[in-house]
């Protein structure tokens, strides 16, 4: 009957300790702690530079940092907005001139006031409470559109008229 002994020579399975306590016997940081501290540090300063890369430098350059809270609603700005959009729909003919009841069209100074709009949006980007954003979005957005209806109905009027003169 074969024998089921294990051979006396075995062949032993390595195995490693790795002491991970952060202290030596004396009571001081280990070396290898200190290193894995400093390659964290490192680790954490790239991913950093990443999220927030530096300002160009220069005069201008300034750091530019998200606000702490949602800016407030201002009554005096969501009146400057509507003062200007009712004077670019003013000039785009929304209203009839009190004098003649006529439509009052001056695509340049609605072109102008649409400008000074989109101005003060770049301008206040980031500082705006979402109800003065979206109003002054909507605004330009509504104002866009009607200028460019009524340059494309200018055009047309222009191409009849011209086209009614060369038949005469």
């Amino acid at each position: 009957m074969p024998d089921n002994k294990q051979p006396e020579h075995k062949q032993e399975e390595s195995f490693r300790v790795i002491d991970r306590r952060p202290f030596t016997s004396e009571g001081e940081l280990r070396k290898e702690v200190v290193e894995e501290e400093e390659r964290e540090a490192k680790r954490e300063a790239t991913r950093e530079a990443a999220l927030h890369p530096p300002a160009p430098a220069g005069d201008s350059a300034k750091l530019v940092t998200p606000p702490a809270e949602i800016p407030k609603r201002s009554p005096a700005f969501e009146n400057l907005v509507r003062m200007l959009g009712s004077n670019a729909a003013m000039v785009l003919g929304a209203y009839a001139d009190p004098r003649t009841g006529q439509p009052m069209l001056d695509p340049e100074a609605a072109r102008e006031f649409i400008d000074m709009l989109d101005a003060l949006h770049e301008k206040t980007k980031g500082n705006l409470a979402p109800e003065e954003d979206s109003l002054l979005l909507d605004l330009l957005g509504k104002l866009k559109m009607t200028f460019l209806e009524v340059n494309q109905a200018v055009a047309a009027q222009a191409a009849q008229q011209a086209k009614a003169k060369t038949r005469s």
